[in-house]
C-alpha cells in the first residue's frame, strides 16, 4: 500500500503545525484528500503554486491519493515564467492560496480549504497522461524552461521508504521547514516524514530570522535540512553556539558542501550527540541517491557517501566502459527504483512511459575511495547549484539573450556564484541585467555579478570560449 493510501491509519496524530499555531491531524488529512478528490476527475493535470502551509502540504498529498497529477511550483514565481509554463501544458485547474483568488474568474473556485482554492482554468480536464505519471516537477531552477521531470507512483514511494530507512524515521520526528515545497529536496522531507506518521513542522520564514527559532523551539523540532548556503549562513549566526535540546538531525544535499565546512559540523554534530548526514540527489532520481552515514560523517568528510537503499552506483568512463579502480574519476551512473521516467516539455509529452528503466547518467563527475565511498569532483554539463537551485548556464543566457535582444551573453561561475557577461560598456545595461536576472530567478543579488566586456569570445564555429571569459583588465 502507497503511503498516501494510509492517512487515517495513524488517527489523531498531528499531521502538521504552522507556526502560527494551526493544526491538523491525520484524520483532517484523510477527510481532506476525500473532499478534494470527490471534485475532480481522476488522471488531470493541476499546477500546485506551493507555500509551506498545511493547505499547500494537504493538496499535494490528496492529488496523489486521488491520481490526479500536480505540477509543483513556487507561489512566487515569476508571472512571466508561470505563463509560459501554462501555455505549454494547459492545466485544467490551478490550486492557489485564495489570495490570488482576484487571478481567476468569479465562478472558477470549486473547493476551499486551509486558505487555498482549487479553480478551473478553462483547459480540457481529459488529456490523456500516461497511467503511472504522478508527478511533475521543475529541473531548471527558477529560469523558467518548460523541461520538467516525470515521476512516477513508484518512484515516489520507494525514495521516500529509502530516506526513512536509512534516516531511521519513526512517529516521534518533527522535521521543520526549511526549503520550499515545490523543491525536490524539501518534498522528499515531506514525503518520508509522512510516510512514518510523523509531524511536519510548517514555516515560510527563513533560519536567519528569530521567529524561525522561537518556532522551532516551542515546536521542539527533531531535525531540519539545508544546502550548502544554508549551512554557510549558519556558521555566520554562530549556529554552534546555540542550544538546541530537541535538535537531534541535520541533513544537507543541494550540492557539494565545502569539505572544511563539512567537518565542522560534523565534528559538532559529534560533540553535540546528533547526526549530521550528507546526503547526494537530482530531481531525476526522485530525490535522493546517495548518503553518507552519520558514524561516518567525520572520518569521509567532503564524501557524499554511498548508494541509498534499493539504488547502486558505478562509475563509467569516456567510452562508457566501467572505471573500478579506486580514486580514478568518471562519471557517475545510479541504478534504482528511484529513477524517473524521463522529461516533458510540452502536455503532449505527458503520455509518454518509462525512457529510463531505472538508470540514470547522472552527469556528475566522481572517483570512490577504496571503502566504496563516494566524492562528487565536478560536472560534465553546465549547470550550477546556486542556494540548492539548480540553474541551467545556457537557459540563463538564452533568457537575458530574449529579453535584452541588442546584448550578447555569456553566463559561468561556481557553485553559489553565477558570472554573467553582456556585450555592453553602459552602467545601466548591467544593472538593467542584475535586475531582470533578480527578478526571474528570485535569487539574491551576490549570486551572481554581471560584468561588461567588448565582445564574447569564440571559435571558428561560433562557439562561446568559456575558459577565455574574463572582465575587461582582469587577469
Amino acid at each position: 500500500m502507497a503511503y498516501y493510501d494510509a492517512f487515517e491509519t495513524f488517527g489523531d496524530r498531528i499531521a502538521a503545525r504552522e507556526d502560527n499555531g494551526q493544526t491538523a491531524t491525520y484524520e483532517d488529512l484523510a477527510r481532506f484528500c476525500d473532499r478534494l478528490g470527490k471534485t475532480l476527475p481522476v488522471r488531470t493535470l493541476v499546477f500546485c503554486f506551493c507555500e509551506n502551509t498545511i493547505g499547500s502540504m494537504f493538496g499535494y498529498l490528496a492529488f496523489l491519493k486521488n491520481r490526479v497529477v500536480p505540477l509543483l511550483l513556487d507561489n512566487h514565481i515569476h508571472r512571466d515564467l508561470a505563463e509560459q509554463l501554462t501555455a505549454a501544458y494547459r492545466p485544467a485547474y490551478v490550486y492557489a492560496p485564495l489570495d490570488r483568488r482576484k487571478e481567476f474568474p468569479g465562478d472558477s473556485c470549486i473547493f476551499e480549504a486551509y486558505g487555498y482554492g482549487l479553480f478551473r482554468t478553462g483547459f480540457p480536464e481529459d488529456i490523456p497522461l500516461y497511467e503511472d505519471l504522478a508527478l511533475l516537477l521543475t529541473t531548471s531552477g527558477s529560469t523558467g524552461s518548460p523541461k520538467l521531470v516525470r515521476q512516477s507512483y513508484r518512484n515516489i514511494q520507494a525514495n521516500a521508504e529509502s530516506i526513512a530507512e536509512y534516516l531511521k524515521l519513526d512517529e516521534t520526528e518533527r522535521p521543520i521547514t526549511t526549503l520550499r515545497m515545490n523543491y525536490t529536496y524539501g518534498l522528499s522531507i515531506i514525503n518520508s516524514h509522512v510516510l512514518v506518521g510523523a509531524q511536519i513542522l510548517l514555516t515560510n520564514t527563513t533560519l536567519w530570522e528569530k521567529k524561525f527559532w522561537e518556532f522551532f523551539e516551542n515546536a521542539r523540532a527533531t531535525s531540519f535540512g539545508g544546502v550548502p548556503y544554508t549551512y554557510e549562513m549558519l556558521k555566520k549566526l554562530r549556529f554552534f553556539r546555540m542550544k538546541l535540546p530537541s535538535l537531534r538531525t541535520m541533513t544537507q544535499a543541494g550540492g557539494k558542501l565545502v569539505p572544511e565546512l563539512h567537518k565542522e559540523f560534523a565534528e559538532y554534530a559529534q560533540k553535540e550527540g546528533k547526526q549530521f548526514i550528507v546526503m547526494y540527489g537530482q530531481t531525476e532520481a526522485t530525490a535522493r541517491m546517495g548518503y553518507l552515514p552519520a558514524e561516518k560523517s567525520l572520518e569521509k568528510y567532503g564524501s557524499m557517501g554511498i548508494a541509498i537503499p534499493g539504488g547502486h552506483f558505478t562509475l563509467i568512463d569516456v567510452n562508457g566502459e566501467p572505471v573500478t579502480e579506486p580514486d580514478v574519476v568518471g562519471e557517475l551512473v545510479y541504478e534504482g527504483p528511484n529513477v524517473t521516467l524521463g522529461y516533458a516539455t510540452a502536455q503532449e509529452d505527458l503520455t509518454k512511459g518509462d525512457e529510463r528503466n531505472g538508470r540514470l547518467v547522472t552527469g556528475d563527475m566522481a572517483k570512490m575511495d577504496a571503502d566504496g565511498f563516494y566524492y562528487i569532483v565536478g560536472r560534465k554539463k553546465r549547470f550550477l547549484k546556486i542556494y540548492g537551485n539548480r540553474v541551467n548556464l545556457d537557459e540563463t543566457e538564452r533568457m537575458v539573450k530574449r529579453r535584452f535582444e541588442e546584448l550578447d551573453c555569456a553566463c559561468s561561475g561556481v557553485d553559489d556564484h553565477m558570472e554573467v557577461y553582456i556585450t555592453s560598456p553602459k552602467e545601466e545595461d548591467r544593472e538593467a541585467v542584475e535586475m531582470f536576472l533578480r527578478e526571474q530567478t528570485r535569487l539574491q543579488g551576490k549570486a551572481f555579478t554581471v560584468y561588461s566586456i567588448e565582445k564574447i569570445p569564440k571559435n571558428e564555429a561560433g562557439k562561446t570560449l568559456y575558459k577565455e571569459l574574463k572582465p575587461n583588465g582582469r587577469e
